[in-house]
């Protein structure tokens, strides 16, 4: 992978706070939810993920910007080049040994004897693989046979995903399904009254560990989808609900509707369009102690498809005789 850096266009002194609203602002761009017909688009959310993985983790990032591992999170390991296999001082080599085969020995230059891995000044190298490979260069099986110390084992990276939900989902509780990185589909249980932001942890289900540890987990930020009828305000619902204008002037008992289902809903007489009527508990649903929202539901006073002769007549009328200035509010 390009240098993470790169990959989110962010500069290298970037504050973590820059570094989070540039990956957001991409991952949005490149959902495959939003991209489906571009394959070159989850090949880029895939790339944005593994670099945010990267330096949008504190640790990561220092490991990174001092070279200790690349743009993969793999381990680099400067200086390695100097266990050379073979005589030279300051190296590390493999010599011939007796009958039990091979044996190997560390060199510290300067013409020191003392020949083993231990000669000099105790120094033993299998603390050093123990150090460079998590310990696995001691303990049975490592070199020389001794008893090498075991490195803990560091888990892997956590991964952000997003999941969109319907309004109905948020109310009674369902499943939903994320795309990981590597376009893998995961299903994720979706407890109701969850809030929108909130994360959901997916045990094991994130990078696998460089070092053979766990692997990370997966978080999944919830996003409700745009709904056609309702419109979230806070923990409240907001509906335009059209009327008739015979149901506005007179009153009237009209059908809403709400996301369990439809209601009745009294009309008063004489309710101007634009008048909200509130349906309490009718909104969001209770969640994490807080209480149902309610649905607050505005008047749009809606005319009769084509012509309507009487309707006209009426509305003459109610001019010549009956005038009125709905807009006399405004001018004081």
């Amino acid at each position: 992978m390009r240098d993470p850096y790169q990959a989110l266009g962010v500069a290298k002194n970037a504050s973590p706070a820059d570094i989070k609203k540039a990956y957001r602002r991409l991952a949005k761009q490149y959902h495959p939810d939003r991209n489906q017909n571009d394959p070159k688009a989850k090949e880029k959310f895939s790339e944005i993920n593994s670099a945010y993985e990267i330096v949008g983790d504190e640790k990561k990032r220092a490991e990174f910007d001092r070279g200790e591992i690349d743009a993969d999170g793999k381990p680099r390991h400067p200086g390695f080049e100097g266990f050379a296999q073979g005589a030279g001082p300051g190296g590390f080599r493999r010599s011939a040994g007796g009958p039990g085969g091979q044996h190997f020995e560390f060199d510290f230059g300067g013409g020191g004897g003392g020949g083993g891995a231990g000669g000099a000044a105790g120094f033993d190298a299998a603390d050093i693989f123990a150090d460079l490979f998590g310990g696995r260069g001691g303990g049975r099986g490592g070199f020389g046979g001794g008893g090498g110390r075991q490195a803990p084992r560091e888990p892997g990276a956590d991964i952000a995903l997003e999941a969109s939900i319907p309004l109905e989902t948020v109310l009674h509780g369902g499943k939903a399904r994320v795309l990981m990185p590597n376009g893998r589909t995961l299903e994720v249980n979706v407890p109701a009254g969850i809030e929108e932001g909130k994360q959901i942890r997916l045990r094991g289900q994130g990078q696998p560990s460089p070092s053979g540890g766990p692997a990370g987990d997966a978080l999944v930020s919830v996003r409700f989808e745009k709904h056609g009828l309702f419109r979230i305000d806070g923990r409240d619902l907001r509906l335009d609900l059209p009327i008739a204008l015979y149901e506005a002037v007179l009153g009237a008992k009209v059908e809403a509707p709400t996301l369990s289902g439809k209601v009745e809903l009294t009309l008063p007489p004489r309710s101007n369009s634009g008048r909200t009527l509130r349906l309490r508990g009718k909104g969001m649903p209770a969640s994490g102690g807080l209480p149902a929202g309610d649905l607050l539901v505005t008047l749009r006073i809606v005319l009769p498809d084509g012509a309507d002769a009487d309707l006209e007549e009426l509305a003459r009328r109610m001019r010549s005789d009956k005038p009125y200035d709905p807009r006399a509010e405004l001018s004081k």
